[in-house]
């Protein structure tokens, strides 16, 4: 069994991911038309996110799951600590936004205000196929179906536990549920699984949540235990997913390497290397969620002040403003990472500590 360690490189790649989001989100605004490849597949970063929470909800919470040690209380306190109040300070400061707009003359946009969802937004069910009028920030959506493989935990975790010790089976069944999930939906739904949101988000998370776990089984059985070899293979994956991107192969294929890529990640982790392991990397990682959760209203708020002082007319930004759009997104996720998100979590857990309780023994490890 692998001891807990911080898997700094892993806190560092959720950056990258974020990234990915955000320049797929603000593209249109620097130039028109379609967008090159690999900025298209941009989307696929929250498929990076989904892959990932598996194997860190795994890497802390399986081994107590499988020695029944787990409170599923707690477990769920725990991860709703890390996702509610970032989620309902930006509803609220969209509601304020929209109000200060509406005051000045401003009309928010009815893609914004959909009173019809605002009550699944605020349960965390507008990824269940509730709530399919949109609205609000939409990238929440997928923070609702995270909170949909939360409740699910114990069930991946009853598949997952008994295959510990048959790593590869456990990867080549989720691999193959990546595979047909993938190619089955677009029959029935006619989109892609990966651009599911509103309507099927909380089905989009299952094969990449259960990728993840099997990886982790992989990395607890020393899948790569070479420095050399877990570096060779962090930058063939690096690779082979910058060229994926860039030619537009299947998403399928995409979250595959992504499974890769965690692995190989872990376990230069594992084997002591610095790469992908700095201070401001680990840091920036630490902020992506802020970053993910405040790009729309960000840009919302850049744009409007932006075309109104610089006398700018509605479509492409010059790159100068773009650029600073894009870049402003990191002190602005700051502040609500050390306003909001730090803050309200970690009242949230001393609640518990305190004596608040979900039933059970109380799990104290964080998870990403």
């Amino acid at each position: 069994m692998p001891r807990p360690e911080n898997l700094k490189p892993l806190t560092t790649l959720r950056i990258y991911a974020a990234a990915w989001v955000v320049l797929y989100h603000y593209w249109p605004l620097l130039v028109a038309g379609a967008r090159p490849g690999a900025v298209e597949k941009g989307y696929l970063g929250v498929e990076l996110f989904f892959v990932l929470s598996g194997f860190i909800l795994s890497h802390v919470y399986l081994q107590s799951f499988g020695e029944k040690r787990f409170s599923y209380g707690s477990f769920l306190w725990a991860r709703l600590a890390r996702i509610y109040p970032v989620h309902i300070a930006v509803l609220a400061g969209l509601a304020l936004l929209i109000a200060a707009a509406s005051a000045a003359g401003f009309q928010a946009g009815d893609e914004v205000v959909v009173w019809s969802s605002l009550p699944a937004q605020l349960l965390l069910l507008q990824a269940w196929g509730l709530g399919q009028e949109g609205g609000w920030n939409h990238p929440s959506w997928s923070i609702s179906a995270e909170w949909f493989a939360y409740l699910a935990f114990p069930a991946f975790a009853m598949i997952f536990w008994p295959l510990r010790a048959r790593p590869w089976v456990a990867t080549g069944l989720a691999a193959l549920l990546v595979v047909v999930l993938n190619l089955v939906f677009p029959l029935f739904a006619g989109h892609p699984l990966t651009e599911a949101t509103t309507a099927w988000g909380a089905l989009r998370i299952v094969p990449c949540f259960a990728l993840g776990c099997a990886v982790y089984l992989l990395w607890r059985n020393k899948a790569v235990v070479s420095p050399t070899g877990a570096k060779a293979l962090t930058a063939g994956l690096i690779a082979a997913i910058a060229a994926g991107a860039a030619l537009t192969i299947p998403d399928l294929f995409m979250v595959l390497l992504f499974g890769g890529l965690i692995l190989a990640l872990a376990s230069l982790a594992s084997s002591g290397s610095n790469l992908m392991g700095s201070k401001l990397g680990v840091y920036l990682g630490e902020v992506s969620f802020a970053v993910y959760m405040v790009c729309i209203p960000w840009e919302l708020v850049f744009t409007r002040v932006a075309r109104t002082a610089l006398g700018l007319p509605e479509g492409l930004l010059p790159w100068p403003v773009w650029a600073l759009m894009f870049a402003g997104v990191i002190p602005a996720a700051m502040v609500v990472h050390h306003l909001v998100e730090r803050p309200a979590r970690n009242a949230m857990r001393a609640w518990e500590a305190s004596g608040f309780r979900l039933g059970g023994r109380r799990e104290v490890a964080d998870a990403t």
